[in-house]
């Protein structure tokens, strides 16, 4: 026996006081009504009708079956009504996780841009390090900065992330410019440590279309990479900083990239999610939404020509002012 549905039908017939109606509002036939109520007074091992040819009416015992059943029914047909609503509501909770700096940089502006469209969707925000499992962590979508999650998920690169070597323009202007890799080991440089292993992790160019990795002694090294960048913004040495962080910096003037020709973009800024047919439409309105907003920005990097050019023009700049002390 169906026990939701006898209820159910219970309920209906109760409200009703008739067989024969109650068989109209549910689509089916008095027969049918009276063989459920058959069943479900053997099951519960009670009478609930006093029946007669023409109508029906509550025995004490159905009396006090409608007085608590019904209240719970009412709510349980509500929740099943909204979880079958779910897939088009626009409402409700979204569980979010990515990175701290992708959390911060990328995507507070997005989220405050979103609620602004959607504002009874709230937003469950996890700001780890590590790769997220979408089913341990009850992750609706997860962003990922690095390489392609390797796990059975929907995975999109929405943008490249380059690795930046750069200065502030203080310490240039005190140590000077390197001019190749080599020069690198002639500077004061910064360092980013794996939070999960500890371990450095080597400076990564582009040179030839071949990516070259160098270990570097480091006067800092930090598992942030936001802390980091505050380290080279201070003047304490130059870094290897990944686009998210520096690109602003870098096109305010408060970092100069050097050795610019050599930017590694092998990295990316992927979002992943489960493939599932009873996606909710809020979550399914996200993942449309981030993929419009970020899908080959430039915001969160900068062309390798215009990294070149800036670079350049610090050079042209110093040895103009230099030339002018001479004189």
């Amino acid at each position: 026996m169906d026990a939701l549905r006898a209820i159910s039908i219970f309920v209906r017939t109760a409200e009703l006081g008739s067989f024969r109606k109650a068989a109209e509002a549910q689509a089916t036939t008095p027969q049918a009504v009276s063989k459920t109520i058959r069943q479900l007074e053997q099951h519960l091992g009670v009478r609930l009708f006093h029946r007669t040819t023409r109508n029906s009416s509550l025995t004490e015992d159905g009396e006090r079956l409608l007085a608590s059943a019904k209240p719970n029914l009412d709510g349980l047909v509500e929740a099943i009504s909204r979880a079958r609503s779910a897939v088009t509501d626009d409402e409700g909770l979204i569980r979010i996780s990515a990175a701290g700096s992708v959390g911060r940089k990328v995507l507070m502006p997005l989220l405050a841009e979103f609620q602004a469209l959607h504002p009874s969707i709230q937003v469950d925000l996890l700001m780890e390090e590590r790769f997220t499992d979408l089913v341990d962590g009850r992750i609706d979508v997860g962003f990922r900065a690095g390489m392609a999650p390797e796990a059975q998920v929907v995975v999109r690169r929405l943008f490249g992330i380059q690795q930046i070597a750069c200065a502030s323009p203080a310490y240039l202007a005190a140590h000077g410019v390197p001019g190749s890799l080599q020069d690198l080991l002639q500077h004061r440089c910064t360092g980013y440590r794996q939070p999960g292993t500890g371990r450095p992790v080597p400076w990564e160019f582009d040179v030839d279309g071949e990516m070259v990795h160098r270990h570097l002694p480091a006067v800092l090294c930090s598992s942030e990479p936001e802390t980091e960048m505050h380290a080279v913004l201070a003047g304490m040495g130059i870094g290897q900083i990944d686009s998210i962080n520096a690109a602003a910096a870098i096109r305010s003037g408060a970092l100069v990239p050097v050795l610019a020709a050599h930017a590694s973009e092998r990295m990316g800024l992927y979002i992943y999610f489960a493939q599932r047919a009873d996606m909710p439409g809020r979550v399914r309105r996200f993942i449309d939404f981030a993929v419009a907003r970020l899908l080959g920005s430039d915001a969160y990097r900068v062309p390798a020509a215009q990294l070149r050019s800036l670079e350049k023009a610090f050079r042209t700049g110093r040895k103009t002012s230099a030339a002018r002390k001479q004189s």
